[in-house]
């Protein structure tokens, strides 16, 4: 491999989609992942409907550029064998409670006694010093205790989960950036560290950033929230055969949107004259602007406001990005075959690299596929893994 983190050995002991997401990015650079997994395999394996057992759609989604090694940790001799591999690596990220990583002999002060420059992330649910420390924590449960299903209760009329796994991709690339912050450190000063990434105030500060307002001050004047992003008629607008995405954004969009429908008496109305005097308005401006579009089709706005910069775009259904023109041209998605499934649909890394690129080398594995590999790699012998094998540590 040839993408800016070959050469790094990352054992991956995390499950789902949070710690996976994160650990398929290392892979796409060109990390040596390896992905260990219990005799029944992460959960993932079985969500959705496949081509055969325990190689789910997701389970391809985020396992890609690992290797599998099976291993039932519950038997002495397979710990002391992932003990062996995490010996040779550069990173440990498992996503497992506090408390069950230590019943596991896995927490920090014990592998650090084994690889004392090692960059170990823990990926929790929750900080290790709160009360929520050991409660399980689900991308549902995060987008709750955040706000976000609260914020979606001025659309629904009732708090409502976003139909995605947001908070899971938002904390997966919390951990990307995260342990790549800490190996820029080692490469500079050969020292290794522990990286905590929680789940629920990764989310949080995530939802935040918008959404702190008025509340940024102290003492506060208001409330948190984001007027603009909170206003029920934020929303795709409907033309005469569709929807669209409209949002004159600057002060010259808006005029330039404005004298376009011969609409003067909103182009010298005070309330939408600056952004400032626009965020103080943006229910009747929404509602202005709603009405305008709703009189002609969906190409007639389109090949109108394009030409004067002002941001359009059409409302694709899921179904729609696979023909999508300008994903077709950058190549987003291509078929690839997998050994045992088939011919699989695979999104290429978004970011390019110069010098270093990403690519897919590898789809997602089979439970356990790499297992004697692995352990090849990390010194066990013939034998050693012969034994293994037979006591059911690994297959």
């Amino acid at each position: 491999m040839s993408g800016p983190l070959s050469g790094i050995k990352i054992v991956d002991l995390t499950s789902m989609v949070m710690g996976p997401y994160a650990t398929q990015i290392f892979g796409d650079m060109g990390a040596d992942v390896i992905k260990v997994e219990s005799p029944q395999g992460d959960i993932m394996r079985h969500m959705g409907v496949g081509r055969s057992e325990a190689m789910g759609p997701i389970h391809l989604a985020v396992n890609r550029n690992k290797k599998s090694l099976m291993l039932n940790l519950r038997l002495p001799a397979a710990h002391e064998a992932l003990l062996r591999v995490i010996e040779k690596a550069d990173v440990f990220v498992h996503s497992m409670r506090p408390a069950a990583i230590e019943r596991l002999h896995l927490d920090y002060s014990r592998i650090k006694e084994i690889n004392p420059n090692i960059v170990y992330c823990g990926a929790y649910g929750f900080g290790k010093d709160g009360p929520y420390a050991e409660e399980p924590a689900y991308d549902d449960m995060i987008q709750g205790l955040s706000g976000l299903c609260a914020v979606n209760a001025g659309l629904a009329g009732e708090p409502r989960f976003t139909p995605s796994i947001v908070a899971d991709k938002v904390a997966g690339l919390t951990i990307a950036y995260s342990v790549l912050g800490a190996l820029f450190h080692k490469l500079r000063t050969g020292e290794g560290q522990s990286i905590e990434v929680p789940m629920f105030e990764s989310f949080t500060s995530f939802m935040l950033v918008e959404h702190m307002g008025e509340r940024t001050f102290d003492p506060t004047k208001g409330a948190a929230g984001y007027s603009r992003v909170l206003s029920q008629l934020r929303k795709p607008h409907r033309t005469q055969d569709g929807y669209l995405c409209v949002l004159p954004y600057t002060d010259k969009n808006w005029q330039d949107f404005f004298r376009l429908v011969d609409r003067n008496d909103l182009a010298t109305d005070d309330r939408y004259a600056t952004a400032n005097s626009r965020s103080q308005n943006y229910e009747s401006l929404y509602k202005t602007l709603g009405e305008i579009l709703a009189q002609r089709t969906s190409e007639e706005w389109l090949s109108r406001l394009k030409p004067l910069s002002i941001p359009v775009a059409r409302v694709n259904t899921l179904e729609d990005l696979f023909a999508d023109p300008h994903l077709s041209a950058v190549g987003l998605f291509s078929q690839m075959s997998h050994p045992s499934e088939g011919a699989v649909t695979q999104m290429r890394p978004p970011v390019s690299f110069e010098k270093t690129p990403s690519e897919i080398t590898r789809l997602a594995p089979c439970l356990g596929e790499h297992s004697r590999e692995v352990l090849a790699e990390a010194g066990l012998s013939d034998s050693e893994i012969a034994a293994l094998v037979e006591a059911g540590a690994t297959c």
